[in-house]
């Protein structure tokens, strides 16, 4: 078995055989892999050479699959920017994507080469309906101006493409991560994207806001009460630590707690044991530390408002996510995952104007205005998470002025979409306003 074979195809016809084993072996001589997906996008034909990539039987495992459980759903899933390129006609290069870990086997970052093909008239399977090519990417410096997909993220900008490295080299780490920045800059994706690359992501990951709840209430929370601990305590409830074993325990805004919280924070920190509230057992936890902030805590330790000790605790990894004002290269590819979503929604295949990308690149986005602006344009009354991939459900139709059809409307969009339409420059204007009431420069 050589990288050049292709896994037996699902045809049984001899020259169609002989015909993917002649492409698979010209694609494997350069060192790619070459998948083949039908219309619903799920995997025909694919290239031994993915056993190269993802471990061994992964090529045979693949076919007849999704390409979103092969590839992810960053890529393939049913609001990604990637797949509803495809279903409007074109044809995508250099993408880079972090394959998800198989088993012992981790994730590998690839470039990806995608496209939809009509075959010819006795073609070796007609049913093909696009072709992916897939290459290692692990040496690659820079994206080269394409956006990469990692963890849910997506991101065009150096300053992010450092984070997703470092993000890969923890993943075999258990050390505690600060993470800080401002509201906005996706913190919480950011601790979900180290979870999910670590030893631990068959764990859970548990989620706690420290700012959102009073000191009693926090306290409770995180270790856990028993029966008659106070008034209210009808039984015994267990914390996130207890909850978060085996996983991740994400701690935001980390700068609000009080004081009296810190020092028991601290002290699970560096003996890694408990107490529920109103009981003396000792429990002990596993769970790894991952915390965020939007304050300064440096300014906090000097105020005397955060512990100097605890600081440093958590600060044994420091990760700073910088605004989006600051990497405005990864507005435009931001924008286009979260109109894949509203697309996803409709049934409907849409993409900015020029005029519009320009709009948005005027103001002085910061993460929520880009999650209020797919709120805004979907019509729907949540805001989303920075830069989530993948699709959802029930948004409502928006008002038709928010549109300007495109003259290429109804070329592959697939079975729900009606139309290609792009986003007006009005709509975007009207979004971004309350952010950035001054446009960095003017259209005109």
């Amino acid at each position: 078995m050589t990288n050049g074979t292709l896994a037996a195809p699902i045809s049984s016809d001899r020259e169609s055989s002989a015909g993917w084993i002649a492409v698979s072996a010209a694609f494997g001589a350069l060192g790619r892999v070459f998948l083949c997906l039908d219309e619903r996008f799920h995997v025909l034909h694919v290239s031994q050479a993915l056993d190269d990539l993802l471990g061994v039987d992964a090529a045979r495992v693949a076919e007849g699959r999704p390409a979103e459980e092969l590839l992810g759903a960053d890529l393939f899933g049913a609001g990604s920017p990637l797949r509803q390129a495809l279903l409007a006609g074109e044809r995508r290069e250099g993408w880079r994507a972090d394959l998800p870990a198989r088993g012992e086997v981790p994730s590998r970052l690839v470039a990806v080469t995608a496209a939809p093909i009509e075959p010819p008239e006795g073609a070796c399977d007609p049913r093909v309906a696009y072709i992916v090519v897939l290459r290692p990417a692990e040496e690659d410096r820079e994206s080269g101006g394409a956006p990469v997909t990692f963890g849910g993220l997506i991101a065009r900008s150096a300053s992010m493409g450092k984070i997703f490295r470092l993000i890969q080299n923890l993943e075999q780490s258990e050390a505690t991560v600060l993470l800080t920045g401002e509201s906005g800059t996706g913190k919480e994706m950011v601790a979900r994207a180290l979870h999910d690359h670590s030893q631990r992501r068959r764990g859970p990951f548990v989620a706690v806001n420290c700012g959102a709840l009073p000191g009693e209430l926090l306290e409770s929370e995180l270790f856990g009460h028993v029966r008659g601990a106070f008034t209210g305590a009808v039984r015994d409830r267990a914390g996130r630590f207890e909850i978060a074993a085996g996983g991740t325990l994400f701690l935001d805004e980390v700068g609000d707690m009080p004081l009296p919280l810190q020092v028991k924070l601290l002290r699970v920190l560096q003996e890694r044991c408990f107490e529920r509230v109103g009981e003396s057992q000792t429990r002990q936890t596993d769970a790894r530390i991952i915390a965020a902030t939007n304050r300064d805590l440096r300014r906090a330790v000097a105020e005397g408002s955060f512990r100097e000790d605890l600081y440093y605790r958590l600060r044994v990894v420091p990760i700073e996510i910088p605004p989006l004002r600051e990497r405005r290269e990864d507005v435009e590819p931001l924008a286009r995952v979260l109109l894949a979503r509203v697309g996803a929604r409709q049934g409907r295949a849409l993409r900015f104007s020029p005029e519009a990308l320009r709009s948005l690149l005027g103001y002085a986005c910061v993460g929520r205005a880009v999650s209020h602006a797919e709120s805004r344009t979907s019509g729907g009354p949540r805001p989303a998470p920075l830069a989530a991939l993948g699709g959802g459900q029930g948004a409502r139709r928006q008002p038709d002025d928010a549109v300007e059809d495109d003259a290429r409307g109804g070329s592959r969009i697939g079975l729900n979409a009606t139309r290609c339409s792009k986003i007006s420059t009005k709509r975007c204007n009207e979004t971004f306003r309350p952010f950035s009431p001054k446009p960095r420069f003017s259209l005109n």
